[in-house]
């Protein structure tokens, strides 16, 4: 299967302990459900992200199983507080068990 072509992460670079942050991740990922046809009348086979996970200096602040019924190019967005500087680390699982992974600073001060 084809890997993510793409991963776009938003974070913002810092914020104040105690704030509320957003958070934006988009996968670029065709997420073909496998009932689908291509020209020939062959079935596409199904190529999907089944699992979204966040977390921030190790703890999950999301985590989000995925279905067939997900759009191409999944996007997120939520909030999360501001703890600690460190890193938000983003993991996208395939169907297939390929995992893709992305990761961003924060500085909290």
């Amino acid at each position: 299967m084809a890997a993510v072509v793409k991963m776009l992460v938003s974070v913002p670079q810092a914020a104040k302990p105690g704030e509320a942050f957003e958070v934006k991740a988009m996968a670029l990922h065709p997420m073909e459900n496998g009932l689908r046809r291509d020209m020939d009348g062959k079935a596409i086979p199904r190529h999907i992200i089944k699992r979204f996970t966040c977390r921030y200096n190790g703890e999950i602040v999301v985590d989000c199983d995925w279905h067939t019924g997900v759009a191409a190019n999944p996007y997120m967005a939520f909030p999360v507080k501001a703890v600690d500087s460190g890193a938000l680390e983003f993991e996208w699982t395939e169907d297939d068990g390929a995992v893709h992974r992305h990761s961003a600073p924060i500085k909290v001060a």
